[in-house]
């Protein structure tokens, strides 16, 4: 674990804390690919490798498929710059619907943490740019559902992150001032929505965060895995104690 920066980097009372999904909780990278790879065949475009896809994740399936349209535009396929975008994503949703859930993969000591978390008392909420309904497919796919108060989608608000709006909709849902709640990610895009809400802003870096070391956004703390997070908390309310 990294030195914690001045600030609101080490809440000396945690009460919430929100999670991103995709590349914080669970690997999710092939199964969104395999959607993405479906839908670019079935358009007539060739399919993408796996890093090219996970580079894009993090903002959302719209701008995913514009990132790989684009791709193909930058590799000389002018098919791409012809179709029609709401068709590919009505295409990308069945495909998506059918691969959500089926290649998920907990990250190391991501369960662990969680459970101590919550036997702890501490409140959680999962924060992310992936669509409620899948975001809840993935969730119920992987045994984590029952560990979040609240699931925010990328269209469950009018914003998504990383407008803080997602994550003062759960301080006041969950009743949490932004003094004792962080936000947990891999991205720079988690990292700028914790800095905008006003929480701590922590991350980790096994994550996608477009190809690019999470160390670069300067996060408060940054932790190696979920099951450090619980070390990480526990031992601040232990002192406070």
């Amino acid at each position: 674990m990294t030195d914690p920066c001045p600030g609101n980097a080490v809440p000396h009372s945690v009460r919430l804390i929100t999670f991103d999904l995709d590349g914080t909780l669970v690997d999710t990278a092939s199964e969104i690919a395999e959607a993405a790879n479906r839908t670019l065949a079935q358009t007539g475009l060739p399919r993408r490798a796996l890093p090219d896809v996970t580079r894009l994740i993090g903002h959302g399936t719209r701008e995913l498929m514009r990132g790989l349209l684009a791709q193909a535009v930058e590799a000389g396929d002018a098919r791409a710059e012809d179709v029609d975008f709401e068709a590919i994503m009505q295409c990308f949703e069945g495909h998506y619907h059918d691969t959500t859930g089926t290649d998920s993969r907990l990250y190391p000591g991501c369960l662990e943490g969680l459970t101590r978390l919550r036997d702890a008392g501490i409140q959680m909420a999962c924060v992310t740019n992936k669509e409620h309904r899948f975001a809840v497919r993935v969730l119920q796919a992987t045994g984590l559902s029952a560990f979040f108060r609240l699931v925010v989608g990328g269209d469950s608000l009018a914003q998504k992150k990383p407008h803080a709006a997602v994550i003062q909709y759960c301080l006041d849902a969950l009743a949490v001032p932004q003094s004792q709640a962080a936000h947990l990610g891999d991205s720079s895009i988690d990292v700028d929505t914790a800095r905008r809400a006003g929480v701590a802003a922590w991350a980790v870096p096994y994550g996608y965060n477009g190809g690019m070391p999470i160390e670069a956004s300067h996060p408060d703390v940054l932790f190696p895995g979920i099951d450090a997070v619980a070390d990480h908390v526990l031992s601040v309310a232990a002192k406070a104690a």
